[in-house]
């Protein structure tokens, strides 16, 4: 099957979770830079990804790889890409794109460019003006950066956070990519406890479930690249019946997730049971202080309120110093806090053993991880 490479995007701070991700699934030739991971496969592989891939944002095909500095490059390097092999003559192409540090700065020009060029290679093999559009969507990105041009397409559609399970949240929720990077950046695995105290839509608490089962995330969803001719239709059949033929439902997963507000229980219980995990999060109404730790080695992460996208600063603050308190009193547990509230740790009486900056949305924020003892050796 025909080699090509996939350029797996994702939040700034990810990339590394993300290379781990597709090193894991054994695919080639891995490379990375700011906000992507590149590597090769074929279309089987690209089927697996999107299905699979955890917390990438989108899984984009890369086309061509060019230099140009003037319009003509842009659209004679764009124009001798293999566009009559890809996009049928009902395709409905749409051109995205960004200009970084680059002589051609204007990102609505260079679009224009573009399809032109696309435009006038599809012409060499369908003997038509114009382009009807009412086919399967081929979205083309030109991404610029220092005059290096590079065309791709994305395979996935929506973006990979978009499992397909959230119908109901609350306010300020985490993407699941992000909550599925917290969880793998943690020191959980599903021989331990695991604990989201502020739960919310219960986001958290089902990424790490789907991570305990070996549920792949992308199985309840369409995927961009499913309509494309060129595609083989039997590779999406195929990968998906590895992935189910992967679920693990034989571990008994021991993940707790409670809030203090009700409806956030009553909409988490929802989302658990639209991602068929609900049999294996025990889900509770209670305030943090009211909160005991169930046994040794739990690992406890969660996205608690920041004071600047929900709840009062005195609460907030009221809950670290609680959270603070709590897990001091075990040794053996391990807490990860996602939060932009720069006095965390002294509110919370501890400085991290480790500290990683990540966005949340638009807002900036830092990981606080506090590793607990290690369990015992079996």
């Amino acid at each position: 099957m025909k080699k090509i490479k996939l350029q797996a995007t994702t939040t700034f701070g990810l990339e590394a979770v993300v290379k781990r991700e597709i090193q894991n699934m054994g695919f080639e030739n891995i490379s990375g830079s700011d906000g992507y991971v590149e590597f090769e496969t074929d279309y089987s592989g690209m089927a697996k990804a999107n299905l699979r891939l955890r917390s990438a944002d989108k899984v984009l095909m890369v086309i061509g790889r060019f230099k140009a500095v003037t319009f003509e490059e842009l659209f004679d390097n764009t124009f001798a890409l293999e566009w009559d092999e890809l996009i049928p003559k009902n395709g409905n192409f749409i051109i995205t794109g960004k200009s970084i540090k680059s002589h051609l700065s204007s990102v609505p020009a260079c679009q224009s460019i573009v399809e032109k060029a696309i435009v006038k290679k599809l012409q060499t093999k369908y003997d038509i003006r114009r382009f009807p559009k009412t086919g399967a969507e081929y979205t083309v990105q030109a991404a610029l950066l220092k005059d290096t041009v590079t065309i791709t397409l994305n395979t996935s559609g929506p973006s990979l956070h978009k499992r397909g399970y959230r119908h109901g949240q609350v306010i300020a929720p985490l993407k699941e990519t992000m909550a599925a990077a917290l969880v793998q950046l943690s020191y959980w695995n599903k021989e331990r406890i695991f604990l989201d105290p502020c739960c919310g839509s219960g986001t958290i608490a089902i990424e790490a479930a789907l991570i305990g089962r070996n549920i792949a995330p992308g199985l309840s969803r369409k995927f961009a690249a499913e309509s494309w001719d060129f595609v083989p239709k039997e590779v999406w059949q195929e990968e998906r019946k590895k992935a189910y033929s992967d679920i693990d439902y034989d571990t008994e997963l021991k993940i707790y997730a409670s809030d203090i507000n009700a409806h956030a229980i009553e909409i988490a219980k929802v989302n658990a049971e639209n991602a068929g995990v609900d049999d294996c999060i025990a889900f509770k109404q209670i305030p943090f202080n009211k909160l005991e730790l169930m046994g040794d080695y739990g690992v406890c992460v969660t996205n608690p309120p920041y004071a600047e996208r929900m709840g009062e600063l005195d609460d907030v603050e009221r809950l670290y110093r609680d959270m603070g308190k709590l897990f001091s009193k075990n040794k053996t547990w391990s807490a990860y806090f996602i939060t932009s509230h720069e006095g965390f740790e002294k509110l919370y009486g501890r400085k991290a053993d480790r500290k990683r900056k990540l966005f949340n949305g638009n807002v900036k924020t830092d990981y606080y991880q506090y590793f607990g003892e290690r369990p015992p050796k079996k």
